[in-house]
């Protein structure tokens, strides 16, 4: 149980949260974990299965607290809320920005220059930690040109124009992927990143956190109140949630793809995990990612300080800081939109 800028996070799916007055009481089992004052919330998220009362679902309704329900692995289910909400302010901002090519590109740049930012210090993490085992010299050299490709981001005067460099970038990071993979070289190497199929195992792990991560973006801004499918950058199309695509960009590298590496270089998946077919795609076996979403749910517990709230939290409540972040630049709150950066 965590509270973040007026929203209550129980992330115990054990929970079952009910009202005693003025105040929610949160149990664990039979146990009572913690009671929090309504007045002053703004939204609950429960990540468990065992719900709340009729009480605490009237009360929040009555107070416009909007309550919000998703599966203990992060997937959206349902959002409570009363017969006036602010949501659909919010939204109409939302949609206006999106309309708005300064308003959106400003966000947009932000994303992506968090992303290239993390890149980065992937890199220089990598430096300092297997200084022996990787080519130092290659990967100082890459991360000086990340630090320069952030400049002309932050310059770009178009969407295009900041796709250009975004893909300058990521094409030097991704150049330099191989020399991270520190263990199991003959089964786990990266030549490029492929999809549609991925056609190695390094590129199927890749595609399938990818999407874990976006699944799990949409539906913190489900929980917000923000309309996924309505993003910054990726353009929209049907059933394609553009705003979560926006802001999986600055978690990619830090959130996916330092899991991929870690379940390599630890030797917790395996060459036997993965099969070809004879179209040349490369897929997981069931076991294997049943394997990768419970070390994914147990990394999800690791915790850090977030470097624009400075507080303690679990690295699972991420997405949901973010996308709490969006809601109140886009509401007036903030006067930018700060993504997150990691060092």
């Amino acid at each position: 149980m965590k509270k973040l800028l007026n929203t209550l996070y129980v992330t115990s799916e054990n929970s079952y949260l009910s009202l005693d007055g003025e105040t929610i009481v949160v149990l664990d089992g039979d146990k009572e974990a913690g009671r929090v004052p309504l007045h002053n919330l703004e939204g609950i998220v429960s990540f468990g299965y065992r719900g709340t009362s009729p009480a605490l679902m009237g009360a929040c309704a009555e107070r416009n607290i909007s309550l919000c329900y998703l599966s203990p692995q992060g997937k959206f289910l349902a959002r409570v809320t009363g017969p006036v909400r602010g949501n659909v302010l919010l939204r109409k901002t939302q949609y206006e920005v999106n309309r708005d090519i300064e308003r959106s590109l400003e966000i947009a740049k932000n994303c992506i220059s968090a992303k290239v930012y993390n890149a980065r210090w992937v890199l220089e993490r990598a430096i300092r930690d297997h200084s022996m085992q990787v080519n130092t010299e290659l990967l100082k050299n890459t991360s000086l040109l990340l630090k320069e490709a952030i400049g002309r981001i932050r310059e770009s005067r178009s969407r295009e124009q900041l796709r250009g460099y975004e893909g300058e970038a990521a094409s030097l990071y991704f150049g330099v992927f191989d020399e991270l993979i520190l263990q199991q070289k003959k089964e786990f190497f990266f030549h490029g990143r492929n999809k549609r199929p991925p056609q190695d195992n390094v590129n199927a792990m890749l595609s399938f956190m990818y999407t874990i991560l976006t699944n799990q973006v949409a539906a913190a801004l489900e929980a917000v109140g923000l309309d996924p499918y309505v993003g910054v950058l990726h353009t929209e199309r049907p059933g394609r949630v553009s705003l979560a695509l926006d802001l999986v960009e600055e978690l990619r590298s830090v959130m996916a793809e330092r899991f991929v590496l870690t379940l390599i270089n630890r030797r917790i998946v395996s060459g036997r995990d993965f099969s070809k077919k004879e179209n040349g795609a490369v897929v997981m076996a069931d076991d294997a990612r049943r394997k990768i979403l419970t070390e994914w749910q147990e990394r999800k517990k690791e915790t850090l300080v977030h470097p624009f709230l400075k507080e303690k939290m679990e690295w699972g409540m991420v997405p949901y800081v973010q996308a709490l972040l969006l809601s109140r630049y886009l509401r007036g709150d903030l006067d930018a939109y700060p993504p997150f950066l990691w060092k």
